[in-house]
């Protein structure tokens, strides 16, 4: 994936703007582009070493708790296709249907919006729900999946708000994905939970060309972790957050680093974004199916990233240029990360209002390109 169209020309200009730029918390237009920061501890910086400020010309917000009707959503596309046990690996097919994601509005109002800019979304409870059926049919089970439109997004820092379901026999998923040999995962698998021994692993998977000569395990490949949350997912929303750069892809959730994966496999195709919630009774993945229709609700999916497409970097490099000519004294914004408060209430990191980036930032232009 190129740089976008201009940017070189810009950086100068753009350097010595940033200098000028004030720190506090003001709105921003945002035109330039997106910085972004990894959010690692001292022991991590030094054991994982690379970017800290992230520059990316795009974004994509989706406050879904605000959204009444996500069928009327141009940006996200919801899915409906077949897969039949045989193909999916599985002992059942899976049905994919329109239907099966849908809206849950937002009730109430938040307790303190300022809150957003800091972080928080203290009273989050609406969002899209996308369920999997308890009642086969024609030895298929019901599932889910929403795809967002654009299919252009290169480099980027991509997080969801979520809260998982509590019943067993699902696999939930956060991903991007190019193709089968190019595809960035988040996977919650409902029947690893278990309660009493606080236990809530998270699958991080990057599929590439050695999983798929490994028959699509990627457990086979070094692409592959698994880690235990810090939290029951079950209860509120977390965000989940995948970093995916020129060189490595870096998994979050709640801004604590999780893992980090580099090498030949990291993707080099722009893609899109993939919500899922699945069961195919498959015993050695998501089991099922679920005894009861479980949901999985999303309450935002927010992207920063730098786009494929010409047409959108030809829009971003005019309109950064615009902002620049003007004396625009907020052309930047920078990406706060989230944090968690450990309660096992409604708290969920939300990025809230992107806000004008502080003084003598230095973009990081091949962490994004």
């Amino acid at each position: 994936m190129a740089p976008p169209r201009g940017l070189g020309q810009l950086m100068g200009i753009l350097s010595i703007l940033l200098l000028a730029l004030v720190p506090h918390l003001v709105a921003a237009d945002c035109e330039c582009g997106f910085v972004a920061h990894s959010p690692l501890t001292k022991q991590q910086a030094q054991d994982y070493p690379g970017p800290d400020q992230l520059f990316f010309t795009n974004m994509l917000e989706s406050r879904f708790y605000d959204i009444q009707n996500i069928s009327r959503d141009s940006t996200w596309k919801r899915q409906q296709y077949n897969v039949s046990a045989r193909a999916g690996r599985g002992e059942y097919g899976k049905t994919f249907a329109v239907d099966n994601v849908y809206s849950v509005p937002q009730t109430g109002s938040m307790k303190d919006p300022s809150q957003l800019s800091a972080g928080y979304a203290d009273s989050i409870n609406g969002g899209i729900a996308l369920v999997v059926g308890s009642a086969l049919d024609n030895d298929s089970i019901p599932v889910a999946e929403l795809d967002s439109a654009r299919s252009d997004m290169g480099f980027g820092s991509y997080r969801a708000g979520m809260k998982l379901t509590p019943v067993n026999g699902t696999c939930a998923a956060f991903f991007w994905y190019f193709n089968d040999t190019q595809e960035i995962d988040m996977e919650f698998l409902s029947r690893e939970f278990d309660v009493e021994k606080h236990v809530y692993p998270v699958n991080l998977v990057i599929q590439s060309e050695a999983s798929m000569q490994a028959g699509y395990d990627a457990s086979k490949t070094g692409t592959f972790k698994v880690v235990n949350l810090a939290f029951n997912p079950t209860i509120g929303f977390h965000e989940y957050r995948f970093d995916f750069l020129q060189d490595r892809v870096r998994f979050y959730a709640d801004s604590r680093l999780l893992a980090e994966m580099n090498g030949t496999s990291v993707p080099t195709s722009p893609g899109h974004l993939i919500l899922q919630h699945w069961s195919n009774g498959n015993p050695l993945w998501s089991g099922g199916p679920p005894e009861e229709d479980a949901a999985l609700t999303v309450g935002y999916v927010k992207a920063y990233f730098n786009s494929s497409d010409a047409k959108a970097q030809s829009s971003w490099n005019s309109a950064c240029q615009k902002a620049v000519s003007k004396g625009s004294n907020k052309p930047l914004c920078e990406v706060p990360n989230v944090t968690s408060r450990g309660s096992p209430g409604q708290h969920v990191g939300d990025d809230g209002e992107c806000t004008a980036a502080g003084a003598g930032i230095d973009l990081p232009i091949k962490g994004g390109e």
